[in-house]
This record gives structure tokens, C-alpha cells and sequence, in this order.
């Protein structure tokens, strides 16, 4: 089965030398494909006892991992690793074909896929292809409906984990906000809330220097800089920087208004503009001017106003050069140039 090399133990079937006997073990079921430990919840298999471990996690919701920098849990440490590259800025995988660096492997190793177009994993069902087998994974469930996500309060279940995370909040909200009282179903989603009333925004753009109050909103605003738009609507060819963009604006083309407001019946394209419409009927106004108090139920509504405190005009009439703090503003000035009448 092995023989023993220089204090290393060597697979019989690929010739690759292990340090243990125990590592040789496991190295061997990548051969053989035995996977002996087991989810008691879904049934899913995995070949070393660690993953099943990090696995049940998904189940129980537990995180013991903590950013000491901005306090977001994780269910193993080498997610907390990679987070903590989003506060020091470390980006040590790069391109070797232009050079770009990234925070993480994985980002790096997609990113290759825009020079090479490589497309490996294809589904045997329809033919699509993915560049990654998580995707691939992932969309498998579209054909056998598979939902190894349950809920063990309702026993509802879901095909990915995500939607299977946001819809646990639902039974229980422990975390409460102390400044307004907003309540929460994770510790992060409170620390992450609690920045609408403090400013705090730690995530930093190494470019432009803009702060920003979580993570992804900095990766989505670097694209900014970059350009990068790999996300093309195949109806009218426009492209977009997210996946989600996208989806919303093919709901242009399509009328689909999946998100229902269960008080007045009205529809909406997008789960941000239903979550920000039901604020008409709770009265509720979480986003705070940290200048004179005022409140308002959407960010961008604080945004317009905080110019009115520092003077900020961002919009330019290209014609005249006058300067307004508001788009509307400039639009109606513009009829003073083009002659056109509302």
C-alpha cells in the first residue's frame, strides 16, 4: 500500500511523498474517492473529519472566529484570515499576466479566467459551462432540486447556504440596537448597523482613499477605478460591474417585479426598493445626520441633505458650468439651454 522514503511516506498510485502515515491516508481517498465521514443533518460526505467539523457549522450557525478589527464572526479561520486582508490592504496573489494582485487565491485564479476565457466545468444536463465548481455545484440544483439546506425550526429547505442563513433570522433576532432598537439575527449584521449611527467606516479604498462601511460595497466601488464590467446583458449588450446589477436590470426588459409589500399589494424589481417602500408604512428612519439630527429612511436621501450642510454641488451643466447639489436641479436647469418643456 506505501513504503516509507526518507521518514516519508509515498502514495503507491501517483508516486506523491506525505509526511504521515495519517496524511497518506487521506491523500489516498482524493484516489480513491472515499469520503467516511458524514452530515448527520444532510447526509453530505467529506473525506477528512476538519471539513465535517466546519461543515456542521453551516447547520448550527455557530462562528467562533472574531475580527478583533471590526468584530464579524466566521464559522472557520481560514475565512477570518482572508477577511483580515480586507483592513490591511494585503494582496499577496497576483496575475502573472498583468500583474493585478489579489487578497485571495481564488480571486486571483477567476480573474485568470478573463485572459484565458477557460470555462472547464460543464454541467451534463444542459451544457452550461462555469469557470469555478462551486458555480457549477451550485446550478446543478436548478435540475435535481436538490435543497441540502433545512431549517431546523420550520423545515424549510434551501439550495444554497446563503438564502438558508438570511431566512434563519426570521425565527430569531437576539442582537438589539441600543440607539434606535432595530434588532438583528447575527452579531455582524448589528456591528455592521451600528455604523449608520457612529459614521465608522473602516474599509478604505487604497486608490481614492473613500471609506466605506463594509466590504463589499469597498470591492464593488474599486471597480470604479478599474472599469472592469464583466457582466454583459445579453438583450441590449449594456454591462455591469456585479451579477446582481445585472439581474435587476434585466428586469427592465422583462417587467419581473418579484418582491410584494404584504400591506398596500405594491410590487418591486428589487429587494432594496421593497425594503425601503415599506418604511412609508413603519415610519421607520434609520439613517441619521450626524451634523444636526435629522432623520431618513434611505441613505440616499441623508446623502443629498449632508450637502446642504458642506456645500457640495457635484453636478455640472456642461453648456454654462453652473454647479448643483442635486441631479433634478440640473436636469430642469438644462431646459434653460435645450428649450425642452417638461
Amino acid at each position: 500500500m506505501f513504503q516509507k522514503v526518507s521518514k516519508r511516506y509515498k502514495c503507491d498510485i501517483c508516486g506523491k511523498l506525505l509526511t504521515t502515515k495519517c496524511n497518506l491516508a487521506i491523500h489516498r481517498r482524493t484516489h480513491t474517492g472515499e469520503k467516511p465521514y458524514h452530515c448527520e443533518v444532510c447526509e453530505k460526505t467529506f473525506t477528512q473529519k476538519a471539513n465535517l467539523i466546519e461543515h456542521n457549522r453551516t447547520h448550527t450557525g455557530e462562528k467562533p472566529f472574531h475580527c478583533e478589527i471590526c468584530g464579524k464572526s466566521f464559522s472557520n479561520q481560514g475565512y477570518i484570515k482572508k477577511h483580515k486582508r480586507t483592513h490591511t490592504g494585503e494582496k499577496p496573489f497576483h496575475c502573472e499576466i498583468c500583474g493585478k494582485a489579489f487578497s485571495q487565491f481564488n480571486s486571483v485564479r477567476s480573474h485568470r479566467l478573463i485572459h484565458t476565457g477557460e470555462k472547464q466545468y460543464h454541467c451534463e444536463i444542459c451544457g452550461k459551462t462555469f469557470s469555478q465548481v462551486n458555480n457549477l455545484t451550485r446550478h446543478k440544483r436548478t435540475h435535481t432540486g436538490e435543497e441540502p439546506y433545512r431549517c431546523d425550526d420550520c423545515g424549510k429547505a434551501f439550495s444554497n447556504v446563503s438564502n438558508f442563513e438570511r431566512h434563519r433570522g426570521v425565527h430569531s433576532k437576539p442582537y438589539h440596537c441600543e440607539i434606535c432598537g432595530k434588532t438583528f439575527s447575527v452579531k455582524e449584521s448589528l456591528t455592521v448597523h451600528k455604523r449608520v449611527h457612529t459614521g465608522e467606516k473602516p474599509y478604505h479604498c487604497d486608490i481614492c482613499g473613500k471609506g466605506f462601511t463594509i466590504s463589499r460595497t469597498l470591492i464593488r466601488h474599486k471597480r470604479v477605478h478599474t472599469g472592469e464590467k464583466q457582466h454583459h446583458c445579453e438583450i441590449c449588450g449594456k454591462a455591469f460591474p456585479e451579477k446582481y446589477v445585472l439581474t435587476l436590470h434585466k428586469r427592465i426588459h422583462t417587467g419581473e417585479k418579484p418582491y410584494h409589500c404584504e400591506v398596500c399589494g405594491k410590487d418591486f424589481s428589487g429587494r432594496c426598493s421593497l425594503r425601503n417602500h415599506k418604511r412609508i408604512h413603519t415610519g421607520e428612519k434609520p439613517h441619521h445626520c450626524e451634523i444636526c439630527g435629522k432623520a431618513f429612511s434611505v441613505n440616499g436621501s441623508l446623502r443629498r441633505h449632508r450637502r446642504i450642510h458642506t456645500g457640495e454641488t457635484p453636478y455640472h451643466c456642461l453648456i454654462c458650468g453652473k454647479e448643483f447639489s442635486l441631479k433634478t436641479s440640473l436636469t430642469r436647469h438644462r431646459r434653460i439651454h435645450t428649450g425642452e418643456k417638461p
